[in-house]
């Protein structure tokens, strides 16, 4: 298997250094490469298959979650369920034609027709629209619908960071778009400056996954309850860490301000043995708080603006200054970005504040919406499960909290 890795070996630059700014339509033909999955013959085969069912056009699509990739969950129910997600161009017109074709996939939004379903969707929580416990070829999927407009927003700017997140984990993509992947690309680039805010001077590999992985889930109601497995982010870490390696490695040498310890890097290096070191210098941190996604980075500031007690015109005056055309062409942080920095004693509690304060209610609305997509009885078989799983998790002997 790794011998087909199709990203740089550890330890080496990549081939492309990622600008932001790249046209979609002008990809270099090795860009995201590392965003690219490997499963078996079966399961792609099976995964394809699914895709066809749908006439409805799909310009974007994923696969995702433990039925897809393994998160070492050994559970007493049925298999799980294959998770997709599609992007498509016009949501009403997306699922007119869907649910003329699927009418049994819907609850009873689909008898109200596609404007409804695509209000519910467009409108109500994070922007996705889900349909869960749908049977094709002896396969229980759920899918969900996401607008591309709304993906790639999220993905760039983290205004919900519900998708942005769920493409912090490795997907298996079955069907490509340009400008998904190279909005991903930034996602996957932000999620790792996020986490070196979150981390001290010196971390391991693992902790840096680990801290990636559970971003989405700061601020995530259902991770309070009953609902989820504990260890959730802890099995997906732990059961994909070639996955992770292969997403994220060559975005990391990508980063003037973080390195891998040990010179010459090899997969077989364990991850909880591997050391990172990240350079805590001001000026090269502000400039990564600079280059957070836009809407994340909004927030954090409002955060900081409080807590240093700035005055509101002096504090338009700061990020002006911050502004200014050089800057934003280079990404540069200023000097409020430095001084955010340099709060070394309390910069994690607010990022993870911000985190949470922007998970929270687009994950509590989606959660909420999903009543009405699934209908009562698909609602609550999937609370069930969830509980089910819960319990289960309580009882595995890998309840322990290794790294």
């Amino acid at each position: 298997m790794e011998s087909e890795n199709p990203i740089s070996p550890i330890g080496q630059k990549p081939v492309l250094e990622l600008d932001e700014d790249l046209d979609p339509a002008g990809l270099p033909k090795n860009f995201g490469t590392n965003q690219h999955m490997h499963v078996n013959e079966e399961t792609k085969e099976r995964l394809r298959l699914l895709l066809w069912q749908f006439k409805a056009p799909v310009r974007y699509a994923v696969a995702y979650g433990s039925g897809v990739f393994s998160q070492g969950v050994k559970s007493t129910s049925q298999k799980p369920m294959i998770d997709l997600i599609f992007g498509v161009t016009y949501t009403q017109h997306w699922h007119s034609l869907n649910i003329q074709q699927h009418r049994d996939h819907y609850s009873f939004l689909g008898s109200l027709g596609s404007r409804v379903v695509s209000f519910t969707q467009d409108k109500l929580g994070a922007g996705v629209y889900f349909n869960p416990y749908v049977e094709i070829n002896g396969i229980m999927v759920k899918y969900g619908v996401v607008n591309i407009d709304t993906l790639c927003r999220d993905l760039t700017e983290w205004n919900t960071i519900y998708m942005a997140g769920r493409l912090h984990k490795p997907v298996k993509i079955l069907r490509n778009d340009p400008r998904v992947l190279l909005a991903n690309q930034v996602n996957l680039l932000s999620a790792v400056r996020v986490a070196l805010l979150l981390l001290p001077e010196t971390f391991t590999e693992l902790t840096l996954y680990t801290t990636i992985a559970g971003l989405s889930y700061m601020g995530d109601p259902r991770m309070s309850l009953p609902t989820e497995n504990p260890h959730k982010v802890q099995n997906i870490v732990n059961n994909q860490l070639s996955n992770l390696r292969r997403l994220y490695s060559p975005l990391i040498h990508q980063l003037p301000n973080v390195y891998f310890v040990k010179d010459s890097l090899s997969w077989n290096d364990s991850p909880s043995n591997t050391m990172l070191v990240q350079d805590m210098d001001p000026v090269r941190r502000g400039n990564m708080v600079r280059r957070l996604p836009k809407a994340f980075r909004e927030r954090l500031y409002v955060q900081y603006q409080k807590k240093f007690a700035i005055p509101q015109s002096e504090f338009r005056k700061m990020i002006g200054a911050t502004e200014d055309e050089e800057r934003v062409s280079k990404k540069q942080g200023g000097e409020f970005e430095q001084r955010i920095a340099k709060d070394l004693t309390n910069i994690r509690g607010e990022v993870a504040t911000a985190i949470k304060k922007t998970v929270g209610w687009p994950s509590t609305a989606q959660s909420v919406k999903g009543i009405l997509t699934a209908g009562p009885v698909k609602s609550w078989k999937y609370l069930s499960e969830k509980i089910t799983k819960w319990k289960e998790s309580k009882k595995s002997p890998d309840y322990s909290t290794k790294r």
